[in-house]
């Protein structure tokens, strides 16, 4: 019997004049047959590592119970409606951010050390040197038949230069992100960029320069293309493209209305053109160009730094018109303590929301939440001491069935958290036999 099916290639992009858009998995891109198609669907893994500065409220984080069925403290509690795809790791320290007879700089040391296990080199200068990244590990294998390597985003700004945090670089906490020991990545923190970034085609600067100041959606320009394809594909394909197209469209326009409220007058001006002014908002629009980083395969790979360490961020909206970094050194003060809760439950929740749009994208045969690993947490423990001991770290996701969810592993104190990462690479496929001061893997995960 034959089967006739319109058959696309898996990395196919509708391409107009400065526009490039990628689409998601279709049963059109599946071979027709069940057996192949099994093996054309096959899972491709994204990983996320998303990092929150000064620590977190412990005492309200890490859960009484070991194993299924934990406790979700107050921290965690947004998560909890995903909990089949939600790991608790403890016991995780970052031993190359110990002082070691330095009395200052534990910021700069606990947030460059999170993700690489190596302690940062003491410069002030351009001479800054750590070590490369998980992330950077992971975009080396994930990221080679992908249209982005990896994309490293950001909430606050990196423009700070010199010196940051007594005798560090700033290039330390701009980003935690390095392809090499000693080429750290830039964060990017307009939305409009990342945008342009994931679907601009402009061949030079002022092509895209061109395109940013169109007010039609970039999604005009591959408009007769989308309706060519369109009239070739079965329903289940239509349906998913239109809603992927709807969601592209719906994040273009938030970043276009975003900017028409923007003063760009220099006496204003306190915030590149573009970001909403709304925090929840900005933060929500990051995370979507994130998903559809995902959904369309673009990249494979994603770094997003929720704030800078030592960050001066005020949470009015929720009741803590303080600083960040000033929550952070509570004193075991309870209404001190219950203000960073609040900010650490804030962006929890921030990110529960993302991980609920993931768990309804479709991707081949599960969601994207399916196929995923986000490893979320802080380079500091209990932020009140500077603690690089004992760090909350929560993975999200099933990794492609890598990873089981719903479990509290709890291993030796001081095990590295390096171990975690080695691990996390290997199950995506990515064998890495040391990265810093990892020592194995994380037995049972």
């Amino acid at each position: 019997m034959m089967i006739a099916k319109l058959s696309l290639p898996r990395r196919t992009f509708l391409r107009g004049v400065g526009a490039s858009v990628a689409l998601p998995l279709l049963d059109a891109m599946v071979p027709a047959t069940t057996a192949l198609a099994k093996t054309a669907a096959a899972p491709r893994t994204r990983m996320g590592f998303i990092y929150v500065p000064n620590g977190q409220a412990l005492v309200n984080w890490i859960p009484e119970k070991t194993g299924a069925d934990f406790d979700f403290k107050p921290i965690l509690k947004p998560l909890e409606p995903f909990k089949s795809h939600v790991t608790v790791v403890s016991g995780l320290s970052n031993l190359e951010a110990e002082s070691r007879g330095l009395t200052t700089g534990p910021h700069t040391r606990c947030g460059s050390v999170w993700l690489n296990g190596v302690r940062p080199k003491r410069t002030e200068g351009a001479d800054v040197q750590a070590g490369k990244t998980v992330d950077q590990f992971a975009a080396d294998v994930l990221g080679k038949d992908s249209t982005l390597r990896s994309l490293e985003i950001a909430l606050e700004s990196n423009f700070n230069v010199g010196n940051c945090d007594n005798g560090y670089s700033c290039a330390y906490v701009n980003t935690f992100s390095w392809r090499t020991p000693t080429v750290p990545l830039p964060m990017e923190q307009n939305p409009r960029v990342v945008f342009e970034r994931l679907f601009g085609d402009g061949e030079t600067v002022e092509a895209r320069r061109r395109q940013m100041r169109r007010d039609k959606s970039l999604l005009d320009a591959v408009s007769a293309e989308i309706a060519g394809l369109q009239k070739s594909l079965g329903p289940s394909d239509k349906r998913l493209i239109s809603e992927y197209l709807d969601a592209v469209r719906e994040v273009e326009t938030r970043i276009q209305r975003a900017e028409q409220r923007s003063d760009a007058t220099p006496a204003t001006l306190t915030a590149p053109v573009g970001i909403p002014e709304v925090h929840a908002d900005f933060a929500e629009l990051m995370y979507d160009l994130m998903l559809l980083a995902y959904q369309a395969d673009i990249t494979r790979v994603v770094s997003f730094q929720m704030a800078r360490e030592q960050s001066s961020q005020s949470y009015p909206w929720i009741g803590v018109p303080e600083a960040d970094h000033d929550m952070s050194h509570h004193g075991t003060d309870p209404e001190k303590t219950m203000k960073r809760t609040k900010i650490n439950t804030y962006h929890m929740t921030n990110l529960a929301k993302f991980v609920g749009k993931m768990a309804k994208t479709p991707d081949g045969d599960g969601s994207l939440l399916d196929h995923s690993m986000i490893m979320y947490g802080s380079g500091i423990g209990d932020g009140n001491v500077h603690s690089c001991h004992n760090l909350p770290v929560v993975v999200v996701g099933n990794g492609s069935g890598q990873l089981k969810g719903n479990r509290h592993m709890q291993y030796a104190m001081d095990t590295p958290v390096m171990n975690l990462g080695v691990t996390l690479l290997a199950k995506a496929g990515v064998n890495i036999e040391r990265v810093g001061d990892s020592t194995g893997v994380l037995a049972g995960l």
